[in-house]
């Protein structure tokens, strides 16, 4: 359920700004350098509701839209076998001309079985952009409009907070702008390591309905699982199902996404790769959430790419106008590069506009984008935490960068003590390094903290994200102030005494 990091290099979630958009992505940079926020004026119209629109036929297909087969096989190998940053790897594409598989290593370390497009991976907040689908497919079916306020969809005696009386939608829950936070404070939790694992629906509405909105919905853009959460309530009960039911009848089944499920069957468990942390150790499987809007979804690469195919018009469909709805639909963000579709983000760093959402969960990671001018389309899918957005988004736009492969170095446990401590980037934005046994952690101000990986003289990689820190220290070898680059912009912090 949390999702995947596209540095600005990437796209601004990785394009080129550095910026990522997922609850558990790293902004670092893009939060120290953001704009300041606009002035308050009178709230913005609604936003128009979407028109149908039917699929681009794109055009030709221009020489070098995407790269050598041999180019990305070697992408593949250096994550797996030079690197030994992912446990096994599978890139997809699809264009005019038909679709093309790339693998490389175990679905499971000690098991020669190699991953392939029908091995099974947790998809993370890839999820989201599923339960946006049966949202905009139920406007088409006028079961409800996407400019309805999200109340009118929850059960008898829930109520949605307002600001100065104006309601949030089903379209602002749609593109992360309801004013409500990643998570909401949870009542009953049981696991500290995931608070909202058990959040059921009457603990999300008693928690929703007592939150205090600090703005009018729909005037600003922040990254919100509870705000799918909700989603996924409502479309079901507009569509007077369970949003399981929903989604397996209404999408997998029409897109003949058979190996996509909430929780894979007995006879497919052999299909389901292991999960491994960014050290390549085993983790367990992520316990199937009791509210699956925001995520919990298994897939494919060769489901996942069945469901491009569709959405650039390759393939027939009947949730064609829904899906075309959905891009259509856009909302700013606070990075001039990034907009929030309905269940997707866009972003269009070198004059290509790409349309993505990426996923992550504690041992996966997941990628699927597509630019509609040019009809080509990516799934990147990997079973350890490391990121693997740089790949699909250098596949679709070649000027966004890979993320440069570190191999990691030994370090004295002790040593990590001289780096410890809070560095300020400005007023607004610091950055805390701190140590968990023998790691070491950064942590930028409001966001999850992210292991740093030792490189030598004071220089450390992340995993998470395209980035890297050089800590500047005395002759006791203590640092004084460090210096944090991510997609090639770099940003000095000083040491708080």
């Amino acid at each position: 359920m949390k999702a995947l990091s596209v540095s600005a290099s990437l796209l601004c979630k990785n394009l080129r700004l550095g910026l990522a958009v997922s609850a558990v992505s790293v902004l670092m940079i893009a939060a120290a350098t953001a704009a300041p926020p606009a002035k308050k004026g009178p709230p913005p119209p609604p936003a128009p509701k979407p028109r149908l629109a039917p699929p681009s036929d794109g055009g030709p297909l221009q020489p070098g839209d995407l790269p050598s087969d041999i180019d990305i096989q070697r992408m593949v190998d250096d994550r797996v076998v030079t690197y030994h940053d992912a446990v096994g790897l599978v890139v997809g594409v699809i264009e005019p001309a038909g679709r093309r598989l790339f693998a490389r290593g175990p679905a499971q370390v000690g098991n020669d079985d190699q991953v392939d497009g029908d091995t099974i991976y947790e998809i993370g907040s890839v999820s989201k952009v599923f339960t946006a689908l049966a949202l905009a497919d139920a406007a088409q079916r006028k079961e409800l409009s996407l400019n309805d306020p999200v109340a009118k969809y929850l059960p008898a005696g829930a109520t949605m907070p307002q600001y100065r009386g104006k309601p949030v939608t089903l379209l602002d829950l749609a593109t992360h702008t309801s004013g409500l936070p990643n998570v909401v404070p949870n009542v009953a939790a049981t696991d500290l390591n995931d608070p909202n694992a058990d959040m059921n629906q009457g603990q999300l509405l008693k928690s929703v309905a007592a939150y205090e909105l600090t703005r009018d919905p729909g005037t600003a853009y922040q990254y919100s699982n509870a705000g799918y959460q909700l989603l996924g309530i409502a479309v079901a009960d507009a569509a007077h199902t369970d949003f399981e039911t929903l989604v397996k009848s209404r999408i997998f089944g029409p897109l003949k996404m058979t190996g996509t499920h909430f929780a894979p069957s007995l006879e497919e468990k052999d299909k389901y790769s292991a999960g491994y942390d960014a050290h390549l150790q085993p983790v367990p499987h992520e316990r199937l959430p009791s509210l699956p809007g925001a995520g919990g979804m298994r897939s494919t690469a060769n489901d996942l790419l069945n469901f491009l195919a569709a959405n650039i018009g390759l393939a027939p469909s009947p949730l064609a106008p829904a899906m075309a709805d959905m891009v259509k639909t856009q909302r700013q963000s606070q990075y001039l590069e990034l907009k929030a579709a309905v269940g997707w983000h866009v972003a269009k760093p070198h004059n290509v506009e790409m349309v993505w959402e990426n996923g992550r969960t504690d041992g996966y990671r997941a990628f699927i984008g597509f630019v509609p001018s040019k009809r080509i389309g990516v799934v990147v899918l990997s079973n350890s935490a490391n990121t693997i957005d740089d790949i699909g988004a250098h596949i679709l736009d070649k000027d966004s960068p890979l993320r440069p492969l570190h191999r990691e170095a030994e370090i004295k446990p002790a040593q990590l003590d001289n780096y410890l401590g809070r560095y300020e980037v400005n007023d607004n934005f610091a950055l805390s390094v701190t140590r968990d046994g023998n790691k070491l952690f950064v942590q930028g101000t409001g966001q999850p903290r992210a292991e740093l990986f030792f490189m030598g003289d004071d220089q450390f990689f992340l995993r998470v994200v395209n980035g890297t820190v050089v800590f500047q220290t005395d002759g006791s070898g203590r640092a004084h102030s460090l210096s944090l680059t991510q997609d090639g912009k770099t940003v000095p912090a000083q040491l708080m005494q």
